[in-house]
């Protein structure tokens, strides 16, 4: 089991039933807690519903990463750590602009609704998928955790 070392305060438990309106979010990556673009500096404020993991391969292209979805079991899967927030649609909509989503196929990241596991709780949640063209070439962050790899930069 992964463990969150990360300041992990109340907030940030598992409360999914009871977050209120919005849309959820798995976050990989520089918009995690701790982050370069850290979403909880984002405005409106989003809620953090807790930690979760889904299935894939995670990449380090430079500045940020770059998740690329698998089905659990998969050849090739493995867990990509992250956190679950719920946020209102005006910041969904500065999160596609944080992604660059313009809605063409090329677009480095691809909106995606996943299944996140968060407790008991079976969310539906928006994940930006990196285009499998960007990762090709680049290192695979095999343990899956964008915040402890940026630590042992």
């Amino acid at each position: 089991m992964h463990e969150f070392t990360e300041a992990m305060t109340p907030a940030m438990m598992p409360e999914a039933a009871d977050a209120g309106p919005g849309i959820d979010v798995f976050v990989y990556g520089t918009l995690r807690a701790g982050g370069s673009n850290d979403i909880n500096r984002l405005r409106p404020a989003p809620r953090c519903l807790g930690p979760a993991q889904v299935w894939g391969r995670l990449f380090d292209l430079g500045p940020y990463p770059g998740l690329r979805l698998l089905a659990e079991g998969e050849a090739l899967a493995r867990p990509v750590w992250g956190e679950v927030y719920r946020v209102a649609p005006e910041l969904e909509a500065v999160l596609d602009a944080i992604e660059d989503i313009s809605g063409r196929p090329d677009d480095e990241y691809q909106r995606r609704q996943i299944t996140v596991m968060l407790g008991a709780h079976a969310l539906t949640c928006l994940v930006y998928e990196i285009h499998p063209d960007r990762v090709h070439g680049r290192p695979e962050i095999g343990h899956g955790d964008w915040m402890r790899h940026v630590l042992g930069r």
